[in-house]
């Protein structure tokens, strides 16, 4: 008797005349419930962006505490990640998947009580789900794709599943708080319902895991005592002199300039569009992403193997995007703030993407490396694990990393008080140009050597700069105003 669990290649299909089980879904669109949880799980992260600003027009919640609901998510982002390449493998991408949404929908439920303590709780475990599912979901896609597909195809995938379920997810509040009633319940609870039917969708999808092994880690399981352990090659990665001074320097960069595209800025305009407040939010934070998610190509072109470059220039792009939001915060400007939005979220995905391709080099033979279905896997923040018990990937770690910028609007509401925001904007500009010269100073020094074994006339992908979704994209930011 098959279960649910049973590979949905194995089920008698095709020419042969044997019809397929009845409900699964046929191999050529099997990944497409998967793409729906790590969109749904996206859309969860980013709903905040409008309630916040329901938040602060219905309550007497302070901007700090605002703030700090946002920042909260980092508590449980950051573990759902560097968890989530364990979990996928010990428990299978299925479990994982399917139980972080139940989790989202929980947290989604909690948020709709408008409750001060239930939305701090609400936005960790919002996180933590977010970050298994970024991950474990992911790697489903890509293994549900088959393994005829490119491995670029499914990075596509899960980057487009990830930017629309963020984009969506700010721009469905916002219009639900808008024009239909409960604005502090009602977007919660449409999320919760996404969740739901996702997981009904998800519910005959196959484990595509290569083996789960529920005894203890082994020494060599754990990523210790076999020097070609991943694990041992992740752990190197983050520890090499070109990932502290050019690629830590550049991470909060990452999602600090989304979050000043959409956390910072829209408030300090909300007089200009009276009675849209919400909408303009959640359009401003779709605008941002969108242009992350366009701007994650450019980065792969810009990428050299022999320089800091793409790095560089998307240093150089978040500062232009500073200067012009400390314009817009100086003008009172809407039209400003959009620019700085799209400036804003280019510099996001160009720093997320050039800091994805100096780990990917950083981490020796990962990029190519056959997993154990025998398919190539990609250098993805959220491919799947490469052990039983395997340790967080390099770029998992670095996301982590980058989710520092989550604490920019925490910074900025607890410093407004003592400067102007144009002051604040432009003095961020001045931290990242010394963060920029230190990276251009060790632009051309502790170049990894070439991993010719591991990438024989290796043509390199536009899509290897793709999160997990993530992360996000990605790991992607929400938001809430701060002003």
């Amino acid at each position: 008797m098959r279960t649910i669990d049973d590979p949905v290649d194995e089920l008698p299909a095709g020419p042969s005349g044997r019809m397929p089980a009845r409900g699964v879904p046929t191999a050529p669109a099997r990944w497409l419930p998967a793409a729906a949880a790590v969109a749904v799980a996206a859309w969860g992260a980013n709903q905040f962006t409008a309630l916040a600003t329901v938040y602060r027009e219905r309550t007497d919640w302070s901007a700090l505490s605002l703030a700090a609901m946002f920042s909260v998510y980092l508590v449980g982002l950051v573990p759902g990640l560097l968890l989530g390449r364990a979990a996928a493998d010990r428990y299978g991408r299925r479990r994982v998947v399917r139980g972080a949404l139940v989790l989202s929908a929980a947290a989604s439920a909690v948020l709709a009580t408008a409750d001060e303590p239930a939305v701090y709780a609400a936005r960790s475990a919002t996180g933590f789900a977010a970050g298994l599912v970024f991950v474990a979901g992911t790697a489903w896609l890509r293994e549900l794709s088959g393994p005829s597909v490119p491995p670029a195809v499914p990075a596509r995938r899960a980057m487009y599943a990830t930017g629309a379920g963020f984009s969506a997810g700010a721009l469905a509040a916002g219009v639900l708080a808008e024009w239909l009633p409960g604005p502090m319940v009602l977007p919660a609870l449409a999320h919760a319902l996404g969740c739901l039917l996702v997981l009904r969708a998800t519910r005959r999808l196959p484990e595509t895991a290569p083996g789960r092994h529920p005894g203890p880690p082994t020494e060599a399981a754990a990523g210790h005592g076999d020097p070609g352990d991943p694990g041992d090659e992740h752990r190197r990665a983050v520890r090499h002199p070109r990932f502290r001074y050019v690629v830590l320097p550049a991470s909060p960069a990452v999602l600090g300039s989304a979050t000043v595209a959409y956390v910072v800025l829209p408030p300090l305009v909300a007089d200009r569009v009276p009675g849209y407040a919400p909408l303009f939010g959640g359009l401003v934070a779709a605008l941002t992403l969108a242009a992350g998610v366009l701007a994650q190509p450019l980065a792969a072109r810009l990428d050299d193997r022999g320089s800091a470059r793409a790095t560089l220039t998307a240093m150089a792009t978040v500062i232009a995007g500073l200067l012009i939001g400390a314009l817009a915060a100086g003008r009172d400007s809407v039209g400003l703030v959009v620019a700085a939005a799209v400036v804003l979220g280019t510099g996001y995905g160009l720093t997320l993407g050039a800091g994805l391709h100096e780990v990917e080099r950083l981490t020796p033979g990962t990029a190519e490396r056959p997993d154990r279905t025998g398919r190539p896997e990609p250098a993805a923040p959220a491919g799947p694990p490469a052990g039983p018990f395997a340790a967080p990937s390099a770029a998992s770690l670095y996301q982590s990393t980058t989710s520092s910028g989550f604490l920019t609007p925490l910074l900025v509401a607890g410093t407004a008080g003592h400067a102007s925001y144009p002051a604040l904007l432009t003095g961020m500009a001045a931290v990242g140009l010394l963060c920029l010269a230190v990276t251009a100073a060790h632009s051309r020094r502790h170049l990894p050597e070439p991993d010719r074994a591991a990438h024989p006339g290796r043509r390199r992908s536009e899509d290897s700069s793709v999160a997990s979704a993530t992360t996000a994209s990605a790991t992607r930011p929400t938001t809430c105003p701060v002003r």
